[in-house]
């Protein structure tokens, strides 16, 4: 099993900026993706941005530049540095990781830290 711990949310005024991180303990195996998702009430939950298994690395269009993702530790730590943070940013942003488990992808969540953005 593999434990995902986000923190870093909160509230913000517009244009301002928040880092969010997640760390995985547990059982970690290499072969992984991780990645940021994130649903805003009413909505379904889609990807912020994310490593893929071949580290290349996806940011969704509406990131628009304004958000950076990183990684350390064996990739068991990975950050969302948001900036220029707008209202519609306003949501439960989720840590995500798959990886490779003897034969097959096993996935995994984190529990989610709201991010609010106010006018």
């Amino acid at each position: 099993q593999v434990q995902l711990a986000e923190s870093g949310g909160g509230l913000v005024q517009a244009g301002g900026s928040l880092r969010l991180s997640c760390a995985a303990s547990g059982n970690i195996f290499s072969i992984s993706a991780m990645g940021w998702y994130r649903q805003a009430s009413g909505n379904e939950r889609e990807l912020v941005a994310g490593f893929a298994t071949n580290a290349v690395v996806k940011y969704a269009d509406f990131v628009r530049g304004r958000f950076t993702i990183s990684r350390e530790n064996a990739n068991r730590t990975m950050y969302l540095q948001m900036n220029s943070l707008q209202p519609e940013d306003t949501a439960v942003y989720y840590c995500r990781r798959q990886q490779w488990e003897r034969d097959r992808f096993k996935d995994y969540w984190g529990q989610g830290t709201q991010v609010t953005v106010s006018s």
